[in-house]
């Protein structure tokens, strides 16, 4: 536990460190970097070892996946970020893995099998985001009808619509109501 009393309960910079440094014996080439800002502990990890640094952090004790969540870094590339948001209850600690996924292919590995709450959220990032989890059981739109086109969540996704029928453009729009 890296905390004492008065502190927040997330590992310090230097317990990131440890963790990361472990994570990278266990499996060279998994952490990327580590961000340790506004109190809040990130392990940046390799898409391609996401599941491997997850099962290593279940097995210290990070059982609860909190949140699971996509952002969008546009214009950067990598572009898409996948977020695992993990705690360890008994310790009352938390950290943060992140990915990014370059935007052509975005795919990375499920961790439905090892965190049976990822199933809805995955399916949102893949529905409002474009990220397809590899081994999902059941990946599909969750949100938005299933012949839709795009992904509404990407900052580079058009914005408007249909314009909306008022009294002073309806000539122009859709012809004079009768």
């Amino acid at each position: 536990m890296c905390f004492s009393l008065g502190t927040r309960p997330v590992p310090d910079a230097t317990g990131l460190e440890l963790t990361a440094q472990e994570l990278r014996e266990a499996d060279p080439g998994s952490i990327l970097a580590t961000d340790y800002h506004r109190d809040r502990a990130t392990l940046i990890a390799d898409p391609a070892h996401v599941q491997p640094v997850l099962e290593h952090l279940h097995a210290k004790g990070y059982t609860f996946l909190a949140s699971l969540h996509g952002c969008d870094y546009y214009p950067e590339e990598p572009r898409l970020g996948v977020l695992y948001e993990l705690l360890d209850m008994y310790n009352v600690d938390r950290i943060t893995v992140k990915a990014r996924l370059y935007s052509g292919t975005p795919r990375i590995a499920s961790v439905v099998g090892l965190f049976p709450g990822a199933d809805f959220p995955e399916r949102e990032v893949y529905d409002m985001f474009g990220v397809v989890f590899d081994g999902h059981p059941d990946l599909r739109r969750i949100l938005m009808p299933e012949d839709y086109q795009g992904f509404p969540q990407r900052r580079d996704f058009p914005t408007g619509g249909e314009p909306v029928l008022f009294t002073y453009n309806e000539e122009n729009s859709y012809g004079k109501w009768q």
